[in-house]
């Protein structure tokens, strides 16, 4: 990677730099480490990261790029940042772009699950670690030091428990899906379809995809809504908060009551969740933390010093309805 001497110098200062630090633990488990990224103390480092990021889709991508950004600029650590557009060739270039310009860290949260390997096994030749954030690819682990982000298979899991208590396990359900191929739209759906296997009162009749935004939420519940099955839909389930919001939009246009005469469910815990569920609008929103720069950032430190650290590291989160949404409200950070 770097000549002994710089290695040498620069874990010297960062493990000056972390001394009270509140970073993840670098003792391995077979459990996924849980921590809370929004509280991690802000520690000096000295070394360069580049991060390519998926867009700027959502309320939650924005709140993950700027908790990047700023837990960079806290430590002093020089931010390459790419934002992909939500297209994978822009990010293959940009973390090949990092690999040319020698970078001490790469981190990334992937567009879609597959096509990484090849790009991946550039990096770990040319001796730079890689840390997964938000979303896992579909690449050996060898490849990359660790996953930082949540369980999408239990969000999922959290949000179709939810609904079967809320409905007594009988639903006629509208899926809005996040983007095809992506590790939280398909990990979000197993989850939810597992609460579904042992629920047989509750069926999913129409799945479409919006993309993880309003606007393309607000389109496709349009479409079902005046689709097939538009009249007996019961319950609306989204891969998160800002299809859902979209759908909520929807729902009023077409002359029904949003979280009354459709029940909805989403996932994010963004702050216009919690605004749609203050109104009445949004029934339940499981969380999914995108405060995850602070937890980036140390670890990235903790690699380079030639620490362990874990496999999965993993935020707390919790499961939020309509009665917890006017206290929760003003303690909302994103």
């Amino acid at each position: 990677m770097k000549s002994t001497q710089r290695l040498f110098a620069l874990s010297t200062l960062v493990g000056i730099a972390l001394l009270g630090c509140g970073g993840p633990s670098s003792t391995s488990t077979n459990e996924p480490q849980k921590t809370d990224p929004g509280k991690t103390a802000p520690a000096k480092e000295t070394f360069t990261i580049g991060f390519s990021q998926v867009g700027s889709e959502s309320g939650w991508r924005t709140a993950n790029t700027e908790s990047i950004r700023s837990a960079a600029a806290e430590r002093g650590i020089d931010l390459k940042f790419a934002d992909a557009q939500q297209k994978q060739e822009n990010q293959l270039k940009a973390i090949k772009s990092f690999i040319a310009q020698k970078v001490d860290v790469i981190a990334f949260s992937a567009v879609v699950e597959t096509g990484w390997e090849p790009v991946l096994r550039e990096a770990q030749k040319a001796g730079i670690p890689i840390i997964c954030a938000d979303r896992r690819p579909d690449a050996p682990e060898d490849l990359f030091a660790t996953f930082i982000g949540s369980d999408f298979v239990e969000e999922g899991r959290r949000a179709g428990d939810w609904m079967a208590k809320k409905m007594d396990g009988k639903a006629v359900i509208a899926e809005l899906t996040g983007t095809v191929g992506s590790d939280p739209a398909i990990d979000r759906k197993k989850g939810f379809e597992e609460v579904l296997a042992k629920n047989p009162g509750m069926k999913i009749v129409v799945s479409q995809t919006g993309d993880f935004t309003r606007a393309k939420g607000k389109e496709v519940m349009e479409a079902i809504l005046k689709g097939e099955h538009g009249s007996s839909i019961t319950a609306v389930y989204a891969h998160n908060d800002d299809m859902a919001i979209g759908a909520i939009q929807a729902i009023e246009e077409a002359g029904k009551k949003p979280g009354t005469d459709i029940i909805i469910v989403s996932i994010d815990g963004v702050k216009d969740a919690f605004i749609a569920m203050k109104e009445g609008k949004l029934n339940c929103t499981v969380e999914c933390n995108p405060l995850l720069g602070p937890v980036i950032m140390d670890t990235a430190a903790k690699l380079l010093k030639g620490e362990k650290v874990e496999r999965w590291i993993k935020p707390e989160e919790g499961v939020f309805d309509m009665s917890m949404a006017e206290k929760e409200l003003p303690n909302r950070k994103y």
